[in-house]
């Protein structure tokens, strides 16, 4: 029987499997958990160092029925998934063994506060105890216009190889119903961006890195700072 050139290490792709359908599918998580226990505590890195495991799939969206099943099959607890599934003493005793903990943030950036929501009404009292702390809220973007955002869409070449260009795009996300900015090299997972000061963003979970658009005499040039300069692309067709 042949044997995956990885191992002992999990199949990335398998990895990848149980942090999404932890998002929504209690189901599938059971079948895969089923078939190998460990992945109850499986994470991926969805682009830039934004980390998310299964727990923290099931916790953000309020997946309770997912986040239980996951913590009794040996996923790691954590302040998110307490906050979600309405847990207030641990919720507070993270708050004041860790002051400023509360303004930490979760996979894809998404903030403390808005874990509790997700909760609903299981979490109601975590989530008035949060209202109380500013730092747990979710911050706010730099205000561009969506005209300037236009501007900045099209596909930038990082080299010549086949998967070697990014798209910025604007889409749906069909989640929120919400228009987002999306960052996307070609065969990867789009990442949203936030807009930090003048045509400069950071991708979602990953707050250091920088993304700058410039207007050059060649054309719109796109910058990558992780935390030094990563890849440089200029838009085709220009």
């Amino acid at each position: 029987m042949p044997v995956y050139d990885g191992f002992p290490t999990q199949p990335p792709e398998l990895a990848r499997e149980m942090v999404t359908v932890s998002h929504f599918s209690l189901a599938k998580v059971q079948e895969l958990v089923d078939a190998r226990p460990s992945l109850a505590r499986a994470a991926w890195d969805w682009g830039f160092g934004d980390w998310e495991d299964a727990l923290g799939a099931a916790s953000h969206t309020g997946n309770r029925a997912i986040a239980l099943y996951l913590i009794k099959k040996g996923a790691r607890p954590t302040l998110f998934s307490a906050a979600m599934l309405g847990d207030l003493n641990t919720v507070k005793a993270f708050v004041q063994s860790q002051p400023g903990v509360e303004s930490i943030r979760g996979p894809h950036s998404i903030s403390l506060r808005a874990h509790a929501e997700a909760g609903g009404r299981e979490a109601r009292d975590v989530l008035a105890f949060l209202s109380g702390l500013a730092g747990s809220g979710s911050e706010r973007e730099a205000p561009i216009s969506e005209t300037e955002l236009k501007s900045l869409v099209g596909t930038y070449s990082i080299g010549i190889g086949p998967n070697e260009s990014i798209e910025i795009s604007i889409e749906v996300n069909p989640f929120s119903k919400m228009k987002e900015f999306m960052w996307t090299r070609k065969g990867s997972t789009g990442r949203p961006l936030y807009h930090v000061e003048s045509r400069t963003f950071y991708p979602a979970g990953a707050p250091d890195v920088r993304i700058s658009f410039v207007e050059s005499g060649k054309g719109m040039r796109m910058t990558v700072n992780d935390p030094g300069v990563v890849l440089v692309g200029l838009r085709a067709g220009q």
